[in-house]
């Protein structure tokens, strides 16, 4: 393949891509949405139509629930096998108000698509289909195989995908996961994503008298839900961010000092971010910076309180109930299936006494880290570097993609997490959008990506 040829290519037809993504866009493919059920098989069936134009073997799996497209190029014996993972359902567009356009009428601004979807994941999934139906399309044949695992139900947690992947374990073998699901550390500065943080999310209820109880007439007398509630959360933490668990720190994996070195050279603004989000200023676990924080160290969070009277004016009452959703980041090597076994002693240990609770695990996942020095992760930066201009940063993220975990387990792969969004993309939000040079450039990328291993051929 003559990739300088291919790169000009895809510089010339950058405004038929683009017509593409839009047109992949206007499919509403809410996947939690009972009601667009048809839409979300529409955005299957337009991918999988894609691929199989341009030469791949192409097939819809169903699911109990929306289908998953798998496609895949011929074998190249002696060549890496990569596999390309993605999803196309999006989140629900609520609350549709905030909204400055139609999110499903794709509109460009200040060179970014806005619409549902843009950025999570159709864009950025997107760029890797583009370019491995270019490279078919020179009649070239690519210098590995390629697969793809495109889900439609990753926004509501790839159950059906994570009961099925190991009966679609020959099917999927591969040396590496490509995905792009992420981010890029900053607009202009891209990265890789060798980290990612675990999930383990609970629901506490707490239960005292049969029925709410005036305050005056039996406070003192009976203990409150809701305080017993606040009790038992705050027994879990401490003032400085510490997580008081037993035992919930003893398979942590530290940071290395190259790690934290590497990351206090990034361009980091506490003062910025705290602006960002719209506080005076950062908190966190002492000792470490806030990139160590929100990456490679765990953390207790409370998603939810709900407890007496709720409405307008004073309702001076002893709930009967009390009820919190709370949640755990856990970083790799942290079992969220031990931690759930620490909570309840926990709260054997501290529970109030006059109160029945119950504790209900949600999901939970284990964290995922890759090696940042191996081959395929080289030869992702030198794509990388080749199509923005500027090498990539190693770094992890702070959020879950619990697949990815268990494609390491079960597939036995490496991962690769190329993200071309931004922190600012509006993931989940009104107004989500892509930046469309980086889609753009994200094709490119791709494209010398596939270049880049298959010189890893072991025939060379």
């Amino acid at each position: 393949m003559n990739l300088p040829d291919l790169l000009d290519t895809l510089a010339k037809k950058s405004d038929r891509h683009l017509s593409d993504l839009v047109e992949w866009l206007k499919i509403p493919s809410i996947s939690s949405d009972t009601s667009r059920r048809t839409e979300t098989a529409a955005a299957a069936d337009w991918v999988a139509a894609k691929l199989q134009q341009a030469g791949l073997a192409t097939e819809l799996i169903p699911t109990h629930g929306h289908p998953m497209v798998f496609a895949e190029t011929p074998a190249v014996p002696g060549a890496p096998v990569a596999l390309v993972y993605g999803h196309y359902d999006v989140q629900p567009v609520e609350p549709i108000d905030q909204w400055q356009s139609p999110p499903f009428e794709p509109t460009v601004r200040n060179g970014n698509l806005y619409a549902r979807g843009a950025t999570d994941d159709k864009g950025q999934l997107l760029t890797h289909v583009q370019s491995v139906c270019e490279w078919l399309a020179t009649g070239q044949p690519l210098p590995l195989q390629i697969k793809f695992l495109i889900e439609g139900e990753e926004e509501v947690g790839s159950e059906n995908l994570e009961r099925m992947l190991p009966e679609l374990r020959d099917r999927l073998a591969c040396d590496c996961v490509v995905i792009s699901d992420s981010s890029q550390y900053a607009d202009g500065q891209p990265a890789i994503t060798y980290g990612l943080r675990g999930i383990a999310t609970y629901e506490l209820e707490v239960n005292g008298p049969s029925q709410d109880l005036h305050s005056g007439s039996f406070g003192g007398a009976v203990m409150n839900p809701a305080i017993a509630l606040c009790h038992l959360l705050s027994s879990m933490v401490d003032r400085e961010g510490r997580i008081q668990i037993e035992g919930f720190y003893d398979d942590v994996i530290e940071l290395s000092q190259a790690e934290r070195d590497a990351w206090a050279k990034l361009p980091q603004s506490d003062e910025a971010f705290a602006k960002s989000v719209g506080v005076s200023e950062l908190f966190g676990e002492k000792g470490f910076t806030s990139d160590e924080r929100r990456w490679a160290r765990p953390t207790f969070d409370i998603n939810g309180l709900q407890s007496g009277h709720q409405g307008e004016g004073v309702k001076t009452i002893i709930p009967a109930t009390a009820l919190a959703k709370f949640s755990f980041r856990l970083v790799a090597n942290q079992d969220p299936v031990q931690l759930t076994a620490a909570i309840e002693r926990h709260l054997q240990q501290h529970a109030p006494t006059g109160i029945r609770y119950t504790l209900k695990p949600d999901h939970g996942a284990p964290g995922m880290l890759a090696n940042p020095q191996s081959k395929f992760a080289v030869a992702a930066s030198q794509a990388i570097e080749s199509a923005f201009g500027v090498a990539p940063v190693m770094i992890r993220e702070g959020g879950s993609i619990p697949i990815v975990t268990r494609f390491q387990d079960v597939l036995g792969c490496d991962c690769l997490l190329m993200g071309w969004g931004l922190s600012d993309d509006n993931t989940h939000s009104p107004n989500e959008k892509f930046k469309i040079q980086d889609y753009h450039r994200g094709i490119a990328a791709s494209a010398i990506l596939w270049d880049e291993l298959g010189k890893l051929s072991e025939s060379k």
